[in-house]
């Protein structure tokens, strides 16, 4: 169970950064080959920007740390193909702020730990702690924001610098799909397992793309990047490469959640859709 955290607990005020570059080639590929045509409008649709429930994507996120008293920042990396959508999207949000990693395909993108890099670099995002977001993931309505803060301020109490993860029971499928966290009674980050499969772990806690990342932490991205920097892309575009290099270096907790939506094919959005239009946020 996630338990509730009163909202002192909660920092004074954060970057959040959303990573919005990808070009959905998935999804591209489903809404193409689909029978119905039913999607053939959103072909063109950036992921961060699908109708979900009626809204964009982004903006439930906007809903999420809209609280006054989060004082969040927020920062979105986008890609010079769907640039002209995403600034007609942040005319409803002018204190968001954006930049592009200047791509206009899959091929000549920077990745998604190279695009964290890029904004950090260019916004100066080093001295708060920052929420990196995957543009395309959300969460059920189990979801605050709050309490994912509030534990992380209790492990701080007695582990400094800490960084928090989500983390949600999956299958032994969901074992061969996801990144695998390992965690110690206290939930802290032991190991981290990119698709490991069912019987390389006893764990199912499944890793979404939303990490509390601490000051110490944002500084090592740069050195991992560095570290990396002649690797092939796949090393530096899934972020939880970040995580299983972090961990041993620094402490990680990991926040429980019910579960997320991942937004990959077609099938995953109608989902997503369906449950948000039946679940809408409102804070």
């Amino acid at each position: 169970q996630v338990r509730s955290v009163p909202a002192t607990t909660v920092p004074a005020s954060m970057d959040v950064l959303i990573l919005a570059a990808g070009y959905g080639t998935r999804l591209a590929k489903d809404i193409a080959e689909d029978p119905s045509q039913k999607y053939a409008h959103l072909a063109e649709v950036p992921k961060p920007l699908l109708p979900i429930g009626g809204v964009p994507l982004l903006s439930i996120w906007m809903k999420y740390f809209s609280k006054p008293e989060l004082h969040a920042d927020v920062y979105v990396v986008i890609n010079d193909r769907y640039k002209d959508q995403f600034e007609r999207w942040a005319k409803d949000f002018p204190n968001v702020k954006m930049i592009s990693d200047g791509s206009t395909s899959n091929d000549n993108r920077l990745g998604a730990l190279g695009a964290m890099r890029l904004a950090m670099d260019h916004f100066g995002l080093y001295q708060r702690d920052t929420v990196l977001i995957g543009g395309d993931t959300l969460f059920y309505s189990d979801f605050s924001i709050d309490t994912v803060l509030g534990q992380l301020a209790s492990a701080r109490q007695t582990l400094p610098d800490s960084s928090a993860v989500l983390s949600y029971q999956t299958n032994d499928a969901g074992a061969s799909k996801y990144g695998i966290l390992e965690l110690d009674a206290q939930r802290r980050v032991t190991a981290f397992l990119e698709k490991p499969g069912p019987a390389a772990t006893a764990s199912r806690w499944a890793c979404p793309c939303f990490y509390v990342l601490s000051p110490a932490a944002l500084k090592l991205v740069v050195t991992f990047l560095t570290e990396n920097a002649d690797a092939p892309l796949a090393a530096r575009d899934a972020p939880g490469n970040f995580i299983r290099y972090l961990y041993n270096k620094l402490p990680v907790v990991s926040v429980a959640i019910a579960g997320r939506f991942d937004v990959g094919g077609l099938a995953s959005y109608e989902e997503c859709n369906a449950y948000f239009t039946e679940h809408p946020v409102s804070l």
